[in-house]
């Protein structure tokens, strides 16, 4: 289902949309963010200069430095009173990136959200059970009102006790699942462990994933635990942006529509900052047209993907951004090799015999670098020359893929940890006393 005819403009039109709501943008911060007038007078642009699209290369990036450095809410184009919401991310690396709504903002978040859960094959017929955390974090709210929005029946489960949440979705006939990816392999996981059988006895036919990056390996994985006929698609976004509602999958599963009303985006080399040529894989910039309280320009996502404008066989002519590779900071150097998470999951993911569980711990013992790969397996082997030729396959699809050697440690099944909100997998402890 289309939700809103934007989503299938003419590029002349999208773009004549995005020119007038870039200009209105860029005048505004100019005049009212005192950091921005400052980047922009350093970078010698007056908001006058921006006539074109391709003008946009000329503006300063802001990052979530930028953020930090102006915190609460210094980067705000409008009076703490004008604002109707605040969010906030966790903090956990310094100072929490705020972010902060008025009344449209929050009616456009919602419109945006309404768009990619009808992407993802959301109705008004739907049971729709979050399982995302309530809270700071904008997933949750996010996607509650735009599911609500679009009819949906809502479950606000929240995350945490999974058997009740699975009781939940029995006894209520909960057919959307919001949550993790990770999140969601472990509902199935617990409903198989409680003696169900989630293609059987439950109802739910559409995950729509965020939060964390969905790999084709973990869309496999889904699919073995929840059904073949289960839709399970992909939405991104982040709270700098607004939260969920940045782009989203549809039934074909080719990359997420981007609502090209609201964002502006672009693929830059994450070295040089250079615009890339379409088509090219770099860092994910996008730029907010349509925001009031905080509307970031040039904002560098550090996610990796690339665009593609194709009209899709679904209707719309939006532009679609790639499931991402990863991101510029999760990605590893070791031993002089870069290795990104999502390679490694691809791998493991790919071998029947291990379950969709692991950790990476990264160390370093005499200024050598080293990998060690924990994985869980699917089910319980004694056999010494099975475990032993099991290990030897992962590591040398491991060595394939990435160009260097890991140590891997087989584990039992059920010992690794699981996670409810995002899944914390990798542990580098190059730079931790010993």
């Amino acid at each position: 289902m289309i939700w809103a005819k934007e989503e299938t403009m003419s590029r002349a039109e999208i773009e004549a949309i995005q020119l007038a709501r870039l200009s209105e943008t860029v005048t505004r911060v100019y005049e009212k963010v005192q950091p921005y007038r400052k980047k922009m007078d350093e970078a010698g642009v007056k908001p006058q200069d921006i006539r074109s699209l391709s003008d946009l290369k000329r503006l300063p990036f802001i990052t979530k430095q930028d953020m930090r450095d102006n915190y609460p809410f210094g980067l705000f184009a409008v009076p703490k009173d004008d604002l109707v919401r605040i969010h906030a991310s966790s903090g956990t690396t310094g100072k929490p990136t705020v972010v902060g709504y008025t009344k449209r903002d929050l009616d456009v978040w919602t419109e945006t959200v309404s768009r990619i859960a009808a992407m993802g094959g959301a109705t008004k017929k739907d049971v729709a059970q979050i399982c995302f955390g309530y809270g700071m974090f904008t997933g949750a709210l996010g996607l509650h009102y735009g599911l609500e929005k679009i009819g949906a029946a809502m479950v606000p489960s929240s995350t945490g006790n999974t058997e009740k949440q699975i009781m939940f979705m029995k006894d209520f006939g909960t057919t959307l699942l919001v949550a993790t990816p990770s999140y969601a392999l472990r509902i199935g996981e617990v409903a198989k462990q409680m003696g169900l059988d989630p293609k059987k006895d439950l109802k739910v036919k559409i995950g729509l994933l965020g939060s964390e990056l969905l790999t084709e390996a973990m869309r496999t994985e889904m699919h073995k635990l929840w059904g073949d006929d289960m839709l399970v698609t992909s939405n991104y976004g982040m709270s700098e942006l607004n939260g969920p509602g940045v782009s989203g999958e549809c039934e074909y599963l080719c990359g997420m529509h981007i609502n090209e009303d609201f964002f502006i985006p672009e693929i830059i080399d994450p070295k040089t900052g250079d615009v890339l040529p379409p088509g090219e894989k770099g860092e994910l910039v996008i730029t907010c047209i349509y925001k009031e309280a905080l509307p970031l320009i040039r904002y560098r996502t550090k996610d990796i993907t690339r665009l593609i404008y194709e009209p899709c066989k679904c209707g719309r002519t939006t532009v679609r951004m790639e499931n991402l590779d990863g991101r510029t900071d999760d990605m590893l150097k070791i031993r002089g090799v870069n290795v990104f998470p999502s390679q490694i999951e691809e791998v493991l993911l790919g071998i029947e015999e291990i379950g969709p569980h692991y950790e990476i711990i990264v160390t370093r013992a005499n200024h050598t670098d080293k990998l060690e790969i924990r994985v869980e397996l699917a089910e319980a082997v004694d056999e010494f020359k099975k475990l032993q030729a099991l290990e030897a396959n992962i590591k040398h699809k491991l060595r394939i893929v990435l160009g260097l050697d890991a140590k891997i440690r087989l584990e039992s099944p059920n010992t690794l940890q699981r996670f409810e909100g995002k899944a914390q997998r990798v542990k580098d402890l190059r730079n931790v006393s010993r």
